[in-house]
């Protein structure tokens, strides 16, 4: 059991080589309260030293609490905080802080200046419904950043702008609102390029670039995003591109444990990193009750896929200097029914990448329009339920007897005029406990042309009580926390699996994973 409460992953950011990752953080316990903001360095995003907290409620606007926000790089290198401040009123308000020392290369600490608040809400907004100021940009003369809210059901991204950073003005019209979806929280509104995964700077603009709008929604517990067309003059318009849902049924970074994610853009490697907490509950109030707490999951590089329909997301590439033992097979034919164990690895711990290959695609199962939901059909479809193409995939986490195991795979659907791809990670069998564990069967739809291909590549990287998965190259990812009591270190096993009377055919490449030098000491 964990002795602090960890959340939202705050103003990640890379400044004079040397990587920042702020979050909230409860030093008392694992209880919600005493949040203050935690402050971690990195050099390599890798190896992590804990700091003392950069940002504490000390004064008069933040009293009652530092609540989330972002960081941003002015152009004369000078980085500054934003942050939701609790005042006395238990209003939400918009706070800056800035590095006391920016001699210091890790920037221990941090001053609130006493012109702050620099946004409150205004006559017309909800006060205790005010929260987490993004990175700024800047196009023009002005500074903008969004702050997130509701209006009764409807979410909203208010926009502020400023010429100074410091007096902030609130726009005629949010930058982007949508009915019935609830409070939007933790936005991030970023650039990404139209060619290659290269990243681009927050203030990017252009006709080579799209934007993304992501929002956390506070009543769900997770997360969307949009891509569109930013117009920045004469008064900041978001356009969302055509066929893209808004909404709650919307495209998402990760359909699994995910929430309260941030970008940053890293200029050391010219790439937009995503940063996530995989909470341990389906809502965060669980985990307080349990006195439970969330982890960062691995950073993830992210891009604009070459379709222009979706965003790809890959874990960075630093996570394989802690790869070790190394396993191979080849060819491995899987019949209807048959399991093949990955061995030579730890596998409580482990890197795992398998490609797929379906020699035929005749056998699919006919696709009801009705499954619109990805997650109540593979709670319909597990694994263990015998399909035409798959499921087939990996039983991670297994134990020895397969009493317990968390499965993620694929099963391949006929439709009218195309074949439908889900990728299914099901905590449902994962631990033998029967109470006080949330183990939902998470899954996504996956967007690929089977036909043409016939190939499906699948990685899952499985640490202990998490296992983040990534399909057709980062196309649809999911992230599943679970706490196996018998498929623990060396009692762990890894298996890939056909239960599909079509067979199939898996190419693996297999890594012990061994652990940081600094894990946040």
């Amino acid at each position: 059991m964990i002795n602090a409460l960890t959340t939202d992953p705050n103003g990640p950011m890379y400044y004079n080589g040397i990587y920042h990752l702020f979050y909230q953080y409860n030093p008392k316990g694992a209880v919600w309260g005493n949040i203050v903001w935690a402050h971690s360095v990195s050099k390599d995003l890798i190896n992590w030293e804990a700091l003392n907290p950069a940002i504490y409620p000390s004064k008069h606007f933040d009293i009652n609490g530092c609540w989330s926000g972002s960081a941003t790089v002015l152009p004369n290198n000078k980085p500054v905080i934003f942050y939701t401040g609790i005042d006395p009123d238990n209003y939400q308000v918009q706070n800056y802080a800035i590095p006391a020392n920016l001699s210091d290369p890790y920037l221990r600490e941090w001053i609130k200046p006493d012109d702050n608040p620099i946004v409150v809400a205004d006559e017309t907004m909800n006060k205790t419904a005010f929260r987490d100021p993004t990175t700024a940009w800047k196009v023009g003369g002005h500074w903008r950043m969004l702050v997130a809210s509701r209006r009764k059901h409807r979410g909203m991204a208010y926009l502020y702008r400023s010429r100074d950073f410091k007096k902030w003005v609130k726009a005629k019209h949010p930058l982007h609102s949508v009915a019935n979806t609830g409070m939007f929280e933790c936005a991030d509104f970023f650039p990404v390029s139209l060619s290659g995964d290269n990243g681009l700077d927050t203030s990017a603009v252009g006709p080579n670039v799209k934007h993304v709008l992501k929002v956390s929604l506070d009543l769900t517990r997770f997360e969307y995003y949009t891509i569109g067309s930013y117009i920045p003059e004469p008064r900041d318009k978001y356009l969302v591109d055509k066929n893209f849902v808004d909404g709650w049924d919307g495209l998402r970074f990760d359909y699994g444990n995910y929430y309260a994610s941030k970008t940053f853009f890293d200029p050391s490697k010219n790439r937009r990193v995503l940063w996530g907490w995989s909470n341990e509950s389906d809502t965060a109030q669980d985990d307080i009750n349990k006195g439970w707490a969330g982890l960062q999951t691995i950073p993830r590089k992210l891009w604009l896929d070459p379709s222009g329909k979706q965003l790809l997301l890959w874990p960075i590439e630093e996570i394989e200097t802690l790869r070790g033992q190394k396993v191979q097979l080849s060819n491995q034919e899987l019949k209807l029914g048959e399991h093949v164990e990955i061995k030579g690895i730890t596998a409580a711990q482990a890197d795992v990448d398998v490609t797929f290959t379906i020699p035929n695609l005749d056998k699919a199962e006919a696709f009801d329009p009705s499954w619109t939901n990805a997650q109540d059909l593979c709670g319909l479809k597990g694994s263990i339920v015998q399909g035409g193409v798959g499921p087939f995939g990996l039983l991670t986490l297994a134990s020895e007897n397969l009493e317990e195991y968390t499965p993620v795979f694929f099963r391949v659907f006929k439709s009218q005029d195309k074949h439908v791809v889900l990728l299914c990670s099901d905590a449902s069998r994962s631990s033998l406990r029967e109470s006080g564990l949330y183990r939902p069967s998470f899954a996504g739809f996956v967007d690929v042309d089977l036909a043409t291909e016939k190939r499906i590549p699948l990685r899952s990287l499985i640490d202990h009580s998490v296992v983040e998965s990534f399909g057709a190259g980062g196309k649809t990812c999911i992230t599943s926390r679970v706490y196996p009591t018998l498929a623990v270190f060396d009692n762990a096993h890894l298996i890939i699996f056909n239960n599909g009377t079509e067979t199939i055919t898996a190419d693996v490449d297999a890594w012990s994973m061994g652990k940081p030098n600094k894990m946040n000491n």
